[in-house]
């Protein structure tokens, strides 16, 4: 599936075409990647930050989670929001940024048969399920922070669930009047789960801040409040915890007890929005980012 997608990339370290050679791909200048054995391939730059990705645990318990459904909700609003959008006949590349398993990018896929994908994350282990997430999809290594392994205005549509985002990156790789889709949680989201477990809050101004970031170049399109509960088992809440930031900040043995702790089974809210932001085309808009430019994360 890799050649399906390679007119779209870029060598991340000369920005040179590249095109694919056994088990690699080249670009003219001599640089080679290699494809892993799994099926992903590594693009990242030599200067890439590798320090933030998800741990194996993290990936299995975000698989375990969303493999069960309970998202399936939200994956279904993107999948809506971006027909609205695009259409279903719509043809060209759409990649998520911070893929993990390649989860949501599958669900667009499935109704849309002229697209084909890019999931692009930092994770190995997932990278190796995101490259067998869909058979129209094809998984790469790559730091969103830093210039994308990507042509510029090569995309049909970007995803962001959950994700930070670097925005004049990704109006630089999306094509004129490109979709960005953006799933953010509201003020509301877990919030059960704040005060028993420890969860991170939701900052309150992340709608502000969104907006404020991707102003400049986005202009906004639509948005989609999903709101609903969940009624969930303890591994569930436990895996829902681990799959996501907060992991990071609570000691295994510390979340194991606190998770114990509670009620079986225990209600969850789910609270985001599903936005739709199409690209402003002009000079300033399509520029590459300096070194260390960012914009506010997710």
């Amino acid at each position: 599936m890799i050649e399906a997608v390679v007119d779209v990339l870029e060598c991340p370290v000369c920005a040179g075409n590249l095109r694919r050679a056994g088990r690699t791909l080249r670009c003219g200048n001599g640089h080679s990647f290699d494809i892993a054995r799994s099926g992903y391939v590594s693009l990242l730059a030599p200067d890439a930050r590798t320090d933030t990705a998800d741990t194996a645990a993290m990936v299995a318990s975000r698989e375990a989670f969303l493999g069960a459904g309970h998202y399936d909700p939200i994956a279904d609003a993107v999948c809506d929001a971006l027909a609205s959008a695009l259409g279903r006949d719509s043809r060209g590349c759409v990649a998520e940024i911070g893929a993990g398993t390649g989860f949501y990018l599958a669900r667009v896929l499935d109704p849309f048969p002229g697209l084909r994908g890019v999931a692009f994350d930092i994770s190995k282990p997932a990278l190796r399920r995101a490259a067998r997430a869909h058979a129209r999809s094809v998984a790469v290594a790559a730091d969103t922070w830093s210039r994308l392994p990507v042509r510029d205005g090569a995309l049909l549509a970007v995803l962001d669930v959950f994700s930070p985002r670097n925005a004049a990156e990704l109006a630089r790789v999306l094509a004129p009047s490109g979709i960005l889709a953006i799933v953010t949680p509201r003020g509301g989201h877990l919030r059960e789960l704040v005060g028993p477990v420890g969860l991170l809050t939701v900052d309150v101004r992340k709608q502000e801040r969104l907006a404020a970031t991707l102003g400049r170049r986005f202009e906004a399109e639509s948005s989609h409040h999903v709101a609903y509960s969940l009624l969930l088992p303890r591994a569930a809440v436990r895996a829902l915890i681990e799959m996501g930031p907060s992991a990071r900040h609570i000691d295994p043995a510390t979340l194991a007890e606190r998770v114990r702790a509670l009620p079986e089974p225990f209600r969850v809210s789910v609270d985001v929005d599903v936005s739709i932001w199409r690209l402003v085309v002009s000079a300033s808009s399509r520029r590459t980012p300096p070194s260390g430019e960012r914009s506010a994360t997710g």
